[in-house]
């Protein structure tokens, strides 16, 4: 067993493909903290099984990875639950390492503890992945108490999965390296690049699952550091992206700084982005300053 490695798999192989950001920025975060970083994308493997099997077959992780975006389609006539593939891919992976299975995503922070349960994983993280498997990983290596981790799923004596609730900080801190992924080949295979300015949102809409899986507490970035983060995948040939945030425009404050900050860097007439957007509050001043920032599209929701 390598004990500075982790494997990080994308589990995610519906189409149009979307590209597995978290899984970009904990991986580099990872990286930051010295640990070996691997990164086996299942997006486009056309044997995911034989992928998995030649990955593991010379080598043996500290722990395993795997990000779980969506537990369904949300689409009335296919009905498709991809909690059972989850399941068979953690079996998979449970037969070829001793090594103990982790597993994150929008789509696991929704229902952490009934998923854990169903697919047997080891363990799971709640919300941002960076920092708790950071912590995490540190633990599994030093062999130490993980129980209090913030924002960790563990199993206790009995087999009783237990959910640490997270613990958010009022900023988001994320450097814009944007290392691990092939970022470039999910623009050329129709997706867009995608980048978060802020996480959690306070909006109660009852369809949406984002408080639930990324909180209810708004974490900022800076608006620098995601123009920075914007400049870095530009630079390698990415031009077109999506944000991420639940409603880019709140706060207001905050989305008209990003716009600012994107324009000072020069990048607004070279990037087209696209957003999510709450009616309330949209200014005439915020309109226009999305779009000399190089937004060509906007998302609103009908609530």
């Amino acid at each position: 067993m390598n004990s500075r490695s982790i494997l990080l798999i994308n589990a995610n192989r519906m189409r149009p493909p979307v590209a597995p950001l978290a899984l970009d920025y904990v991986g580099d975060h990872l990286y930051t903290a010295g640990f070996e970083v691997h990164l086996l994308d299942l997006c486009f493997a056309e044997n995911p099984v034989d992928s998995i099997r030649h990955k593991l077959a010379n080598f043996d992780p500290l722990a395993v990875g795997i990000s779980f975006r969506n537990t369904d389609d949300c689409y009335l006539f296919s009905q498709a639950w991809f909690v059972p593939q989850l399941a068979e891919l953690v079996t998979l992976v449970r037969s070829l390492t001793a090594a103990p299975i982790i597993l994150g995503g929008c789509g696991f922070s929704i229902f952490p503890a009934p998923i854990m349960d169903y697919v047997q994983a080891d363990f799971g993280v709640v919300g941002d992945g960076e920092e708790t498997m950071r912590r995490l990983m540190s633990a599994l290596r030093d062999d130490r108490d993980y129980r209090k981790i913030a924002g960790l799923a563990w199993r206790d004596a009995t087999g009783r999965v237990v959910v640490n609730p997270p613990c958010y900080t009022s900023t988001l801190d994320i450097p814009p390296s944007r290392g691990m992924l092939d970022n470039l080949r999910y623009l050329h295979e129709g997706a867009m690049s995608n980048i978060e300015t802020k996480r959690g949102c306070p909006m109660p809409c009852i369809y949406c699952a984002d408080p639930a899986a990324k909180g209810t507490a708004l974490r900022v970035r800076d608006p620098r550091q995601v123009a920075d983060e914007l400049e870095t995948l530009l630079a390698r040939g990415i031009d077109v992206f999506h944000i991420c945030d639940g409603e880019f425009n709140i706060p207001a404050e905050h989305a008209l700084a990003v716009c600012e900050a994107i324009r000072d860097c020069g990048l607004g007439e070279r990037i087209r982005w696209y957003a999510y957007a709450s009616i309330q509050p949209f200014s005439a001043e915020l309109a226009e300053a999305m779009r000399r920032a190089g937004c060509v599209g906007i998302n609103f929701g009908a609530d």
